[in-house]
């Protein structure tokens, strides 16, 4: 029964004040009405005529008083009820929300459950009509919605009276336990906005009532009331540029120039991934949207993948072939600039540094710049088109048999061209323990610097025929090795439950050149800062360490050989000799002999250890550092017969298998071990990743040689 004259009840402790909240027409007076000894008292909100319904009922020893606030479809100020309803949410005191969804239309409901999603308080979702949506064939897994969203979901029935019971007891659970952060992610390119916000409101100790997220999100939705708070505080003169810049990196991304828009698809993205994972519906006659028939193609269950990998094996034709291009073309003018430059500095030593080391170094990381663009502008459309989101969607399933997430695909694919950008996008894992996971992971999955010694050792090893194979079959090996260790670590390291989150499904639509222009150079350039810089010292202490000590008696000795002989091919011969025995004397020689007896258990001698080594530099300086060490100069490449011909002849079969095994997992290169560690949060990850990789490479390579030794 209705009362409408009775006083509410006390504020004690064992009180509750609930903001009942919900779309017009979704059942909410109803719903709580159905209480059975509930009692309603009617007022107004203070200065408008806008009725202020509270029901008032006890349950379990606690009371409840239930403000039954207007219906409102998001956080906007166009009618007084839904003004009234955003500022008693955001102003007024109250310890828990009820958000009332209707069950038959659920992801038009859920554009108000995702604005509430992003406030700092607790949320219970009551899907009512649940009885209804069962006639219409329409099937909500409330529980598998409360795991991907973080909010407790409870079925319930306003008109039935079913659920009620277990909405109230969830409120109370859920208001006597901690608050826990609901999961709503938005796209990579707000987040980073976010998370850039955040850190300039932290950096200067802001305080608010509400989260730095919270305030984060309302200034990027140009919320009026943020910024009026803000706006007299000394940090705005800096914040304000700042939001600028915000706003058009959001707006670019979605090809629009009116944030809310932007927001709006954000949070409709949001909302199709949720219906899309927790909804199934049965089959009616009803057309499709032409969305709906171009996923029916690409994520269909039986050749959807077959399509996806077509895409990816095309993607990487492209990638190698096209970027094998201008390789060429830089490669030769890091050589000619390199010899012109250094014909102009007279001193030996200053010669070697700024040419081998400097020029040497940065040509590396330049010379791999045509792959990665072509590889991100791939990536980029993939991405933008919203097909790598259904992707990740479709691949979900197989994914979690190896303990890895759908979203993780993207950057394992991203890992098989470089594993700086592949770390970096990693990012869009947004579960500390999924990203970290996929961090781990990624090393297996051969990147392009690698791919200059399988070429060698398969032209070694194996006819021209065979070595396409043999690299085809490398590189499945690897990704196979790294799937089953990443079920190992998930079984060890990362054991816990799983923690699902919704994977957004934006629209289909064409990508500008703008946007593209935007991601690529971006990408780009941060490859380029981070990749040259790192690789450039790398080479530069590689370069110190061969060089030094030097031995000058071994010097004049050679140059009085070289002297006496007329024949230019015994000369090269004398020349390559004196390089390989400095090297040997050199400390990265020294190195290598210390280390010898900790490789010998895998058929390596302290040449191939001193190659390894110098390969966490960079993989491609592996192939170089063997010709120097073969006498054979430092300019060979994977495709010297010579070099080959050396390694078949001094490298035996099993050995070379081991070899092969080590590169395929130690290490990655020292840049990607740097922007591994940035990515991971910690110093301490980096060790990890040592100890894990050159573990798994030693057991792996040590069986490979031994195996390799019984059946050859």
């Amino acid at each position: 029964m209705n009362h409408e004259n009775v006083k509410s009840c006390p504020v004690i402790a064992n009180h509750i004040k609930v903001a009942l909240v919900g779309q017009p027409n979704v059942g909410k007076s109803m719903l709580i009405n159905s209480v059975s000894n509930a009692h309603l008292h009617v007022g107004n909100f203070s200065g408008v005529t806008v009725d202020k319904k509270e029901v008032l009922f006890d349950y379990d020893n606690y009371h409840f008083t239930v403000v039954d606030l207007p219906g409102t479809y998001a956080f906007t100020d166009y009618t007084i009820e839904e003004r009234v309803t955003h500022e008693y949410l955001c102003a007024e005191n109250y310890d828990i929300i009820i958000n009332v969804i209707d069950s038959t239309n659920l992801e038009k409901n859920l554009q108000l459950t995702a604005e509430l999603l992003t406030m700092s308080k607790k949320v219970v979702i009551a899907l009512n009509m649940s009885d209804e949506a069962e006639k219409e064939g329409i099937e909500i897994d409330a529980e598998y919605m409360s795991e991907l969203i973080g909010v407790p979901c409870v079925k319930v029935s306003a008109v039935a009276k079913t659920g009620i019971d277990e909405l109230i007891k969830t409120v109370l659970k859920k208001h006597t336990s901690t608050k826990n952060k609901p999961k709503l992610i938005f796209s990579e390119a707000v987040e980073e906005e976010i998370a850039r916000l955040i850190w300039y409101l932290d950096k200067h100790k802001y305080k608010a009532n509400n989260s730095y997220r919270n305030i984060a999100i309302n200034l990027l939705k140009n919320n009026k009331k943020t910024y009026e708070k803000l706006h007299d505080n000394p940090i705005w003169i800096e914040l304000q540029p700042i939001l600028i810049d915000a706003s058009k990196h959001i707006e670019l991304h979605h090809d629009s120039d009116d944030i809310k828009e932007a927001f709006a698809e954000e949070y409709a993205s949001f909302n199709r991934g949720i219906v899309a994972e927790v909804v199934h519906q049965k089959k009616t006659q009803t057309r499709k949207t032409l969305t709906e028939k171009i996923d029916s193609i690409l994520i269909h269950p039986v050749y959807g993948i077959p399509i996806f990998l077509f895409f990816m094996w095309s993607l990487f034709q492209l990638t190698f072939e096209i970027g094998a291009i201008p390789m060429e073309y830089i490669s030769s003018f890091f050589g000619w600039f390199g010899d012109a430059l250094g014909a102009t500095i007279p001193n030996d030593d200053v010669r070697s540094l700024v040419v081998d080391g400097v020029i040497g170094g940065v040509g590396a990381v330049v010379l791999f710049v045509p792959n990665i663009i072509i590889l991100f502008i791939g990536i980029a459309l993939l991405e933008t088109t919203g097909y790598m989101s259904r992707v990740a969607f479709l691949l979900d399933g197989f994914f979690h048999k190896f303990g890895l997430h759908g979203q993780s695909f993207i950057p394992l694919v991203t890992g098989f061209g470089c594993s700086i950008p592949a770390y970096m996008s990693a990012r869009i894992l947004k579960n500390d323990r999924d990203r970290l996971l996929t961090l781990f992971i990624i090393g297996f999955m051969s990147c392009g610097a690698r791919l200059p010694v399988y070429v060698l050792f398969a032209g070694a090893f194996f006819p021209e025929g065979m070595a396409g194979n043999v690299l085809f079959i490398i590189y499945i090996s690897g990704a196979l090795m790294g799937l089953i260790a990443a079920k190992v670590l998930k079984l060890t390291a990362f054991k816990g439950v799983d923690e699902p989150f919704v994977m957004e499904m934006p629209k289909y639509r064409l990508p500008t050149l703008k946007l593209i222009w935007h991601t690529v150079l971006g990408e780009t350039m941060m490859y380029l800062k981070k990749a040259g810089t790192f690789i450039a010292g790398a080479a530069m202490l590689i370069w110190f360490l061969s060089n030094y000590p030097h031995n000058l008696q071994l010097q004049t000795e050679y140059a009085q050989k070289i002297e006496k002989t007329q024949n230019i091919v015994e000369q090269a011969k004398l020349k390559n000799e004196l390089s390989a025995l400095s090297l040997e004397q050199s400390y990265l020689g020294r190195i290598g002999k210390f280390t010898e007896p900790v490789f010998e258990p895998l058929g390596f001698d302290w040449k191939m250890s001193i190659a390894l080594q110098a390969g966490i530099a960079a993989k491609e300086v592996v192939v170089s550092t063997l010709g120097v060490l073969y006498s054979l100069g430092a300019d060979v490449d994977e495709k010297s017969g010579s070099l080959a011909d050396a390694i078949k002849a001094n490298i035996p079969f099993a050995s070379a298998v081991s070899f092969i095994v080590v590169i395929m997992i130690y290490l990655p290169c020292f840049a990607a071990s740097i922007v591994f560690t940035r990515e991971a949060g910690h110093i301490k990850y980096f060790f990890y990743l040592l100890f894990f990789t050159s573990v798994v490479a030693y057991v792996l390579a040590f069986i490979a040689y031994n195996l390799t030794k019984i059946l050859v």
